[in-house]
């Protein structure tokens, strides 16, 4: 029945040293919210729905139709504060279907052009190069923890933010949907990405 249909939302504590949570929906690899208190980052999962198949729809991606808004917390997890610690959940371990894989590439690579253009248009603090830095960080690790060579540590924070996402998004392509944990990667990587767009464009996180 409509607006009883049930869509999951996955929990990680314990980011930004312990002052953030993020939820993220389970059928939206890289659709996540991030607040200071996990009931803020669930409640506002619907409306960052819209907005992520909204920017999916702009960008020419089919998008699955949800029915109702019935969004609820199935499984937690926390991140220990460094970029191999962050938090997996059960439905990382399921490999997606070959279909599935080339979409949530394909918005891998949107996410990172979305952060592209709010470098081009945002400013950069010291607290930007920070976080640039710290996506970065997060990419080489995906890459050492899915077997690849993570990109030389040379030039600068933005020099840096796209030589590790290439490393990143070669071992992915190498390893498949079956590699494990590469739909995790994609889920971070993705999220991670929009949130500082967003963050450099003065959205809400």
């Amino acid at each position: 029945m409509a607006g009883t249909m049930p869509h999951a939302i996955f929990v990680e504590t314990g980011l930004d040293g312990g002052s953030t949570v993020a939820a993220y929906a389970a059928e939206l690899p890289g659709c996540a919210t991030f607040a200071s208190q996990d009931s803020e980052a669930v409640a506002a999962i619907p409306w960052r729905v819209s907005r992520f198949t909204d920017w999916l729809r702009r960008n020419g991606e089919t998008v699955p139709a949800f029915i109702g808004d019935n969004w609820y917390e199935v499984e937690r997890a926390a991140c220990d504060g460094t970029p191999m610690g962050r938090a997996s959940f059960s439905l990382d371990e399921l490999p997606p279907s070959d279909e599935e894989w080339q979409r949530w590439l394909r918005w891998l690579e949107l996410a990172r052009e979305e952060l592209a253009e709010a470098m081009d248009h945002g400013s950069l603090d010291a607290g930007g190069d920070a976080a640039l830095a710290a996506i970065a960080e997060q990419d080489d690790a995906l890459t050492r923890s899915l077997g690849g060579e993570p990109a030389s540590p040379e030039g600068g924070p933005m020099d840096r933010l796209y030589a590790a996402r290439d490393a990143l998004t070669l071992v992915l392509e190498s390893g498949g949907p079956s590699a494990d944990g590469a739909r995790q990667a994609l889920r971070l990587a993705i999220a991670d990405d929009l949130r500082l767009a967003g963050r450099l464009r003065g959205d809400e996180a």
